[in-house]
């Protein structure tokens, strides 16, 4: 087993450090962590340390040995998925599982078919369990680079961000529409692919034809059709695959 990933604001340097707040209070409240175990202590942004308990103190206080700091590079390839809103708690799930596969970034997008509707104080609660999502569950994977999730876009905007990719890919398949198998798909050696996950009732056709115009064609991962809140893990785990970074 890894030793277990603690977030903090900056990586200490060393040589002690103490850890506490509520991710003090985990280590030694939840985690129970004894002296001469090993923890993780990142940033979110790629840079961490690695460290051995010295002591626990009280209930929310663990005191640290720093051995060495690092720095995680930027993935040649970069992945970003645009995830439709799902209804319900199907959002935070796909958000989990995207990062717990490795995803690099997730955007939300209020498309037309988009039964939960972001606005005002409810969707400023429903971003921010979204982000706290992609920080546990990065945790719990861990990262030490997580995944950045933006704002919601509007159609437009989410075209504006495929025209920009160097693979912009819109996860769809209907009779009508020609489709390429994602697993063959030309990927770059190094930049950006944006990849959008449309709502449970599909994509409709004028946001297709508004994505086409920016440049992303529709691809499908296979026979069987997956929901909104499963696709986007699962096509991560394609190009992870492809672009080496499970090798």
């Amino acid at each position: 087993m890894t030793a277990p990933v603690f977030v903090v604001e900056e990586v200490p340097p060393g040589p002690e450090f103490v850890l506490d707040g509520p991710e003090g209070r985990h280590a030694v409240s939840v985690k129970r962590l004894n002296p001469g175990e090993a923890v993780v202590l990142a940033d979110g942004r790629g840079r961490w340390a690695e460290a051995v308990v010295k002591a626990a103190e009280g209930k929310d206080r663990l005191v640290v040995t720093v051995s060495g700091v690092f720095e995680e590079a930027e993935p040649a390839v970069r992945i970003t998925v645009v995830q439709a809103l799902p209804k319900g708690d199907r959002g935070e799930l796909a958000v989990e599982t995207m990062t717990e596969t490795g995803v690099d970034a997730v955007v939300p997008w209020q498309a037309s078919r988009c039964i939960t509707q972001w606005r005002g104080e409810r969707g400023a609660k429903a971003l921010a369990k979204w982000r706290a999502t992609a920080r546990e569950a990065g945790k719990q994977s861990r990262r030490v680079r997580f995944p950045e999730v933006a704002e919601a876009l509007s159609t437009r905007q989410v075209a504006a961000l495929l025209a920009g990719a160097d693979l912009a890919v819109v996860l769809h398949e209907d009779r009508d529409t020609p489709s390429q198998a994602l697993a063959t798909a030309e990927l770059p050696a190094a930049g950006s692919v944006v990849l959008v996950v449309g709502p449970e009732g599909g994509v409709s056709p004028d946001e297709l034809a508004v994505f086409a115009d920016a440049g992303a064609r529709p691809y499908r991962l296979g026979r069987s059709v997956l929901r909104t809140s499963t696709a986007g893990t699962a096509a991560t785990a394609v190009l992870l695959a492809r672009t080496g970074r499970w090798n």
